[in-house]
């Protein structure tokens, strides 16, 4: 599960095997117990949400957004 960043007690991450063939660019989003997946392309949308308020998940859509690219760096530098 290689780890992106933390911001604010939130795990920024993908996992290894993401799907065959494999899902277009994403990140998941952890806290205790709490999870979603966003799709970072063409826009920031949840995929899917287990927890987070919509506050919340607004907070970390914008968060995303603003490292959008350092998260697709990640995610080409660990699937090629």
């Amino acid at each position: 599960m290689p780890k992106v960043f933390d911001w604010n007690g939130y795990r920024f991450h993908f996992y290894s095997d993401e799907g065959d063939p494999r899902e277009p660019v994403h990140v998941h989003v952890t806290r205790g117990r709490d999870t979603a997946k966003f799709w970072l392309w063409p826009d920031v949308n949840v995929a899917y949400n287990r927890g987070f308020s919509p506050h919340t998940l607004r907070l970390l859509s914008n968060v995303i957004l603003e490292r959008r690219n350092q998260i697709e760096r990640a995610w080409n530098e660990h699937f090629s």
